[in-house]
């Protein structure tokens, strides 16, 4: 009899996001793990965007910069309007966002920073020490609106010349 586990999907499996366990396997006898920081801020990014409320992430530069990636075909940053500094056993978090309008700011920043802190403590095993969290613009209903008339806050009764002839 074998100490193996047996069953489906017993061989091969990728182990899962950590429970509750002490940040010090970061750091053993046999060697140490070090977690890059694009990883902690990609984490926190999807955690953060996970939240309902949360429109968008990053300040106004940073969302232009990516809708111009969106549309020449690059991926989603989803590290966008997130910077971390990572030590060996902690980290901490800014995060810049926009939120919908009607969203109460106070409950949606503490929604947010239980996230994050959950998913980075629980995939990194590192100790979030803070999550900072600048909201930098609402999102209103009529922007959505607008992008689908296509008019972009334009005056409906002023004719555009084609741009290309």
């Amino acid at each position: 009899m074998s100490n193996r586990p047996t069953g489906a999907g017993a061989t091969g499996t990728v182990p899962r996001a950590r429970t509750q366990e002490s940040t010090s396997s970061l750091v053993t006898e046999r060697g140490s793990t070090s977690i890059d920081d694009g990883v902690v801020a990609k984490i926190a990014g999807l955690a953060a965007s996970e939240v309902s409320g949360v429109y968008a992430m990053g300040g106004g530069a940073a969302r232009a910069l990516g809708s111009m990636r969106g549309i020449v075909g690059g991926d989603r940053n989803v590290a966008q309007g997130v910077s971390v500094e990572v030590g060996e056993r902690q980290a901490a978090v800014d995060l810049d966002l926009v939120a919908e309008y009607g969203t109460a700011i106070p409950d949606l920043a503490a929604a947010v920073r239980k996230n994050v802190i959950g998913a980075v403590e629980r995939m990194c095993g590192l100790e979030v020490t803070e999550v900072n969290i600048r909201v930098d613009d609402v999102h209103l209903p009529e922007q959505d609106r607008d992008r689908d008339r296509g008019t972009d806050g334009q005056r409906g009764d002023m004719e555009q010349e084609p741009r290309v002839q």
